[in-house]
């Protein structure tokens, strides 16, 4: 059965939309999800699926996640090879740009539109961002609460996706996603 890591968006912020890990398992279990495992409280599910396509785990993952929280969770969702390839183009940015302070990848459903990719590309910021495929490396100069790369509406109109620091995408590749 096919390996895919899903990326769950704005969960456990504030009391409201509370979803912890042992939640997230059994709401994936019930999407039809197996070998469930998390990583930390950010929404980060490892699952198998008889699915053939992150988008059709996308959407019965995110169904199922309506159904038992009686919320939206919008979730992004890659195979092992993608998130690999993720982790491998921040590691190319790097080796070209020079290491950053920090570097948050924000990640997406969807590609984002090219105008939008050309217009975060051409920002004259602190803080630079590069897009590859489904992915934005955001290279941070300091904080990520201080950015304004982050807080930019050009930024903001690459799409709605669910950001995690390199760190946390290395991890989550190293942990989940060794070629088998």
């Amino acid at each position: 059965m096919p390996r895919y890591v899903a990326f769950l968006r704005a969960v456990n912020l504030g009391a409201n939309r509370r979803f912890g890990g042992p939640d997230q398992v059994a709401a994936t279990v019930a999407a039809g999800g197996r070998d469930v495992q998390t990583y930390l409280a950010t929404g980060n599910v490892r699952l198998t699926s008889p699915r053939r396509s992150t988008d059709a785990v996308a959407r019965d993952l995110e169904a199922a996640y309506l159904a038992d929280r009686g919320f939206e969770v919008p979730t992004v969702v890659f195979t092992p090879e993608q998130l690999r390839a993720v982790v491998a183009d921040a590691d190319d940015l790097i080796a070209q740009h020079g290491e950053p302070a920090r570097v948050l990848v924000t990640l997406y459903a969807r590609e984002p539109e090219t105008e939008a990719v050309t217009a975060a590309h051409a920002l004259d910021l602190p803080d630079s961002v590069y897009v590859r495929g489904r992915a934005a490396h955001a290279f941070l100069s300091g904080d990520v609460h201080t950015s304004t790369l982050l807080r930019h509406k050009t930024f903001g109109g690459l799409g709605a996706g669910t950001a995690r620091t390199l760190t946390v995408l290395r991890t989550i590749a190293q942990r989940w996603c060794e070629p088998s």
